[in-house]
């Protein structure tokens, strides 16, 4: 099982202009030198990083010391608000990011790191707010996401097997999208039989496994299968290339099914200068499987967008 610590949060709430409630998470002071935003990914929330925060405590003290760290849930996803119509978009979650940043963290130097979709939603935010990027990121972490090619996930699978997977994929989503329930109905061990198998990788920790059903069990299933459609559009690769002058790292699990090792190197290809981190035998969900490995990560990007917080 793995060790706890105790780290200090507050939560709140933001209200986006189209009125809906993100909840927020915040830790550390609120006159910090830099602040760090933790970005979840599809069917998660903030608990996502419980365990990489615990590892910045426990490992980096005297960074943390110094350090304001923000989570939130994205809409449609744990306590914040479900999407209203038209908003279980990437580039909606992106303009909400924006606002997060402007009401929690109006000044200083900020570093981004996002899983999954939480890091299309950060390449997002470059395209749709590149002037708030240019004025405050001063570094960036992505971490086992993609910027293109998410239009067939094939699982792994190879030729048919692959093709039948997306196509399966693709109903599912759509399915997803009709449903009326606030949640989404499956049994705690259905939902943490297919987390096992799908996106993680070797021996994976029971109790990451159950905290990732967990989220999933509590999220918004409409909001779930039209974000999965949006994941689908998505391609920021243009806009990838405006982050070229702050520190990046790019982190991939050798074993993810959803957003596999290509997906990590077509960022690379376009941040040439990204520490980039491949981790043997972890799949999708690299904050409980690497947690240690995704920590330090973000430490360095942090020492070298701030010198040293």
């Amino acid at each position: 099982m793995r060790a706890q610590h105790t780290v200090p949060r507050e939560d709140g709430t933001v209200r986006t202009p189209d009125g809906a409630g993100l909840r927020v998470v915040e830790s550390g002071p609120t006159d910090a030198a830099a602040t760090l935003v933790l970005v979840h990914g599809w069917t998660q929330d903030d608990r996502t990083w419980d365990a990489v925060r615990s590892e910045l405590a426990a490992r980096f003290p005297a960074v943390t010391a110094e350090l304001r760290v923000l989570r939130y849930d994205l809409r449609g996803h744990g306590g914040s608000d479900p999407a209203g119509a038209g908003t279980a978009t990437i580039e909606q979650l992106a303009d909400d990011l924006a606002g997060v940043l402007r009401s929690r963290a109006p000044s200083g130097p900020v570093v981004l790191v996002g899983h999954s979709m939480g890091g299309m939603t950060i390449m997002t935010l470059v395209a749709r707010h590149p002037g708030l990027v240019r004025e405050r990121v001063a570094g960036a972490v992505f971490v086992a996401t993609a910027c293109d090619g998410m239009d067939h996930i094939t699982l792994g699978l190879p030729g048919a097997a692959g093709r039948a997977a997306s196509r399966a994929a693709r109903r599912m989503g759509n399915s997803l999208t009709r449903m009326r329930r606030e949640r989404v109905p499956l049994r705690p061990a259905l939902a943490r039989s297919g987390a096992r198998a799908l996106v993680f990788g070797k021996r994976p920790d029971s109790d990451d496994v159950a905290l990732v059903a967990a989220q999933l069990m509590q999220a918004n299933p409409a909001d779930l299968g039209r974000f999965q459609q949006s994941i689908a559009t998505h391609d920021q690769r243009a806009a990838l290339t405006r982050l070229r002058e702050v520190p990046t790292a790019v982190l991939a699990g050798e074993r993810d099914r959803l957003c596999p090792i290509e997906r990590a190197e077509a960022i690379v290809a376009r941040l040439p200068e990204a520490d980039y981190v491949r981790f043997p035998g972890a799949g999708h969900m690299l904050p409980q499987e690497r947690s240690s490995g995704v920590a330090a990560r973000i430490v360095d990007v942090l020492r070298r967008a701030t010198h040293g917080v």
